[in-house]
């Protein structure tokens, strides 16, 4: 278990990532801050933070966990099908640019 980061500390993380990550939806980009993401991605990838791990293999297994509702909720995509891969890359510069 890991304790909480202060608010403002996890409002930064997810700042950062809103505006560094999107999701490329039919050549649209939709960036994480924009699709109300962003937060929850940080929660979850705060604790790799804390152990300083930060590297794709350490984030893929999240990014797969959560779950994109497309289509009013018919359907539930795992976020890493949606992130292309120079935005993983992006995603990983800003967790190891980031003070913990």
């Amino acid at each position: 278990m890991y304790d909480s980061p202060p608010a403002e500390v996890l409002e930064s993380l997810a700042a950062s990532i809103g505006e560094a990550v999107y999701m490329d939806v039919a050549k649209w980009h939709l960036y994480l801050n924009d699709a109300k993401l962003h937060t929850l991605v940080a929660q979850r990838l705060y604790p790799l933070l804390a152990d300083g791990r930060t590297s794709e293999a350490d984030i893929t297994p999240i990014l797969q966990d959560i779950t994109v509702p497309i289509g009013a909720g018919r359907k539930q995509l795992s976020l890493i099908d949606l992130i292309p891969s120079t935005c993983i890359s992006d995603l990983v510069r800003v967790l190891e640019d980031f003070d913990v």
